[in-house]
């Protein structure tokens, strides 16, 4: 699995949300499996949003879906965003 990891401050977190919910790349057909969504503690107008992806291919034309975005409309929304593609290694679950 493959996880683009965006992170970013926004304005207000109620109008991103909301901004967010109406999905203007569309995810599911961008390919993303599921995704979350993490503030700060002590922050809530920052967000980091893990999209998790089946192929690095996939990943990467999220980013470029996600950069034309932030250059148009959602500029409004998004604050310095960050974007990364991790690879997950190992996962434990240690009940």
């Amino acid at each position: 699995m493959f996880i683009l990891q965006i992170e970013h401050a926004v304005p207000d977190y109620a109008g991103w949300k909301k901004a967010f919910d109406r999905d203007p790349v569309g995810r599911k057909k961008m390919g993303v499996k599921q995704f979350e969504i993490f503030q700060r503690s002590g922050d809530s107008n920052y967000v980091i949003i893990n999209l998790w992806f089946e192929s690095l291919v996939q990943a990467e034309e999220a980013v470029a879906h996600l950069r034309e975005l932030w250059a148009g409309a959602g500029a409004k929304f998004i604050l310095n965003p960050q974007l990364r593609i991790l690879t997950r290694v190992e996962q434990q679950n240690l009940d």
